[in-house]
C-alpha cells in the first residue's frame, strides 16, 4: 500500500442551508487567500448545513474567520491520505491498520478519480492523531 499521509486540521462552521450561503462562506475565505485542501458539507438540522473546512494554513483560517466575523469551531485533527494506486481493498487496509491499534474514526470521506488513484480524509479524536499516523506509516 503506497500512500502519502498528511496530518491536517479542520474547522466546523454552521450556515443556513442554501447555495447562496455556501457561496458566501467559501468566497469569503477565497478573498482572504485561504486555500482549502478539502471540505465537507452535511446537514446540521433541517435548515442549516455544517461545513468542515480543511485549510492548508490553520493560522490563516483562524485570522481570516476573525476578520470576516465568523465563528469557527476548531481546530480538530484529521489525516489526509492520497494514493496513486486504487487496487481493490486498499482503502480497507487503511481501516485495518487503524483497528489494530484501537483508533476510532469519527468520520471519513473519500474520492476516487479517473487516474486510478484515490484520496481519503479521516476525522479523528485529537488524542488519536499521532498514533494513527504511526500505524499508517508502519
Amino acid at each position: 500500500m503506497a500512500i502519502e499521509i498528511k496530518k491536517a486540521e479542520y474547522f466546523n462552521i454552521v450556515i443556513d442551508s442554501n447555495a447562496e450561503e455556501a457561496y458566501n462562506l467559501l468566497s469569503r475565505f477565497a478573498t482572504l487567500d485561504i486555500s482549502l485542501l478539502a471540505f465537507k458539507a452535511i446537514p446540521a438540522d433541517q435548515s442549516r448545513t455544517r461545513f468542515s473546512l480543511v485549510p492548508d494554513n490553520s493560522s490563516k483560517m483562524i485570522d481570516g474567520a476573525k476578520k470576516a466575523g465568523l465563528f469557527i469551531d476548531g481546530p480538530h485533527n484529521a489525516i489526509i491520505i492520497k494514493s496513486n494506486n486504487d487496487d481493490p481493498g486498499e482503502c480497507a487496509g487503511i481501516f485495518k491498520k487503524l483497528s489494530q491499534v484501537d483508533i476510532n474514526v469519527k468520520e471519513s470521506s473519500g474520492i476516487a478519480d479517473i487516474m486510478d488513484s484515490y484520496g481519503v480524509i479521516l476525522y479523528l479524536e485529537n488524542e488519536d492523531c499521532e498514533k494513527a499516523m504511526a500505524a499508517l506509516k508502519a
